[in-house]
């Protein structure tokens, strides 16, 4: 089974403008409302392609109902601890440029962490447990840690920060910074000369597989024998939300479909460009048009 952990979870609030000025009072032409959260958006593409997953962390209040209930409707299994704190609502501004302004997350209680940690007595050695987004200030910044010693199953961790390097001794499936995450993990500029220096730097660390997003310059990806690009794939960029996490969320339905490193890598990339170029997270029928259009070639150790 596949456990996915948001412990911060929104509602993603969109708003979209023909143009936006700051101070002034204007009125969207379109805004749509989404169970927001990093984990829940791989949970949706993992969905998407045909798996189950389970989402854990904490909702709270009138938001925290809605996100649960809309994570139902879309047919996504759950078992958040509820808290006594209301969610949070995190609100995307889409016009010519796009601004996001993501709220701080509830306080969650003692009481309230001992229930998360008991709500993973499910979870078994051969299960994937995906950890990916920010931690509610209330929380220990080694709450993952609990969490990967507790259960001891493989995990993929996706977090934008230094703080990675402490993940990597446990062996993570997977850990998927961008490119610039990447410069900051290693406090250096990444450019092409030594951008697969640095991606194999996380895998002799400890990082079974490691891809690396660099937006319109597509990815690459890096485990013990291989490196391998994939090229972009021209296409309309509609949402960048969720493009990071659907390629999370793609290779791990391939690891658990028993893919080829090679083909869960391809399936990862279809998924997140599938996202950029569709208004939320991207439907089946749009991940396979475009994994036909997926390049990769080995670049080498």
């Amino acid at each position: 089974m596949i456990y996915i952990i948001t412990t911060n979870p929104a509602i993603d609030y969109i708003l979209r403008f023909d143009k936006f000025e700051d101070g002034a009072t204007i009125r969207a032409i379109e805004d749509e409302k989404y169970p927001g959260g990093k984990g829940i958006m791989a949970s949706k593409i993992i969905h998407n392609l045909g798996a189950k997953s389970v989402n854990l962390g904490f909702v709270g209040g009138f938001i925290g109902e809605y996100i649960a209930g809309a994570i139902k409707d879309l047919g996504l299994a759950e078992n958040f601890v509820r808290i006594k704190e209301n969610s949070r609502i995190n609100v995307k501004l889409k016009y010519d440029k796009e601004t996001e302004i993501n709220a701080k997350g509830p306080k969650i209680s003692k009481a309230e962490v001992e229930k998360f940690f008991a709500s993973l007595s499910d979870v078994k050695k051969d299960d994937i447990i995906v950890i990916s987004g920010s931690l509610p200030y209330s929380l220990d910044s080694d709450f993952y840690k609990e969490v990967i010693e507790k259960t001891e199953a493989d995990f993929t961790i996706d977090i934008a920060n230094k703080k990675l390097l402490e993940y990597l001794t446990y062996k993570p499936l997977l850990v998927k910074p961008n490119e610039e995450e990447l410069g900051k993990i290693f406090q250096t500029e990444i450019n092409n000369d030594n951008l697969v220096k640095y991606a194999r730097k996380l895998n002799e660390l400890g990082a079974k597989n490691v891809i690396v997003s660099l937006g319109a310059k597509g990815s690459i990806f890096v485990d013990e024998n291989h490196a391998y690009r994939a090229k972009p794939i021209d296409g309309k960029l509609v949402n960048s939300v969720g493009s990071g996490d659907s390629m999370v969320g793609g290779f791990v339905y391939g690891m658990v479909n028993d893919y080829e490193k090679i083909d869960a890598y391809k399936l990862a990339v279809a998924c997140g460009t599938a996202t950029a170029f569709s208004p939320d997270i991207a439907e089946r029928d749009m991940i396979d048009e475009i994994l036909k259009k997926v390049e990769v070639e080995e670049i080498g150790n």
